[in-house]
């Protein structure tokens, strides 16, 4: 069986070419593509990089959003994200 842990995003930060960096509860940072999940009406918007930069974490859903209500299952996130290392995070690991 394997067990299954609900990781919430506590931080988003947006990069160039819908990619998002997402900080997790459990202290992670993975990256994402969200260009994939660019699909139907409510997520037109976020083609426009202007639009797509307003990316916000809702606390109470524990996800990102968009001022449209535009959101992500942060379940989903977790799993199409990969590891992003910070610049210098093995180094302070060693201290």
């Amino acid at each position: 069986m394997i067990k299954f842990m609900l990781r919430e995003v506590k931080s988003v930060y947006p990069l160039k070419n819908y990619h998002l960096i997402l900080e997790f509860d459990n202290d992670e940072y993975r990256i994402i593509d969200i260009k994939p999940f660019i699909k139907g009406s409510v997520f037109e918007p976020l083609k426009n990089p202007a639009f797509f930069k307003q990316v916000k974490v809702d606390p109470d859903a524990g996800t990102i959003t968009w001022p449209n209500g535009a959101d992500l299952d942060p379940a989903v996130l977790y799993e199409k994200s990969a590891p992003f290392k910070l610049p210098g995070e093995d180094a302070a690991k060693s201290f």
